[in-house]
């Protein structure tokens, strides 16, 4: 896979903002989702399922920083952005259809998710061309 300019930043802030959420949804579960207008009550099982996925979102950023740094992770950590990304960001489409408008600080996470994912996926599929010379 050619790497350019475009798809190592994207890398890096894809993975940084996933590395962030991750920290926070694995160690200040509570603290977070109140900043977006969502109260968690002192239930285990509720910060259980808050804390599982902020571990995988951790996780997934800290790979896609390998894939900006080291060529040989480039396209798997491309991958597994577009995946977590468009995932959550068409997740959030389908639970408005579903459950209604949430908040704006969750429309603008579904937005971001969105766009991130979209640009992932159009990075994947230009930049894996064995023809696209690196400018």
């Amino acid at each position: 896979m050619k790497k350019s300019k475009f798809v190592t930043f994207l890398l890096w802030f894809s993975g940084v903002i996933a590395l962030a959420i991750g920290s926070c949804l694995l160690f200040i579960p509570v603290t977070f989702q109140a900043s977006a207008g969502i109260v968690l009550a002192d239930d285990p099982g509720l910060l259980s399922e808050m804390r599982g996925p902020g571990g995988f979102i951790f996780v997934s950023g800290g790979i896609m920083i390998i894939g900006a740094i080291r060529p040989a992770f480039t396209f798997t950590a491309l991958i597994l952005c577009c995946v977590l990304y468009l995932s959550y960001g068409i997740s959030r489409v389908l639970s408005v259809v579903l459950d209604g408008m949430p908040g704006e600080t969750i429309v603008a996470a579904m937005v971001a998710e969105l766009v991130i994912g979209a640009l992932c996926l159009i990075a994947l599929f230009k930049f894996r061309n064995p023809d696209y010379n690196k400018s």
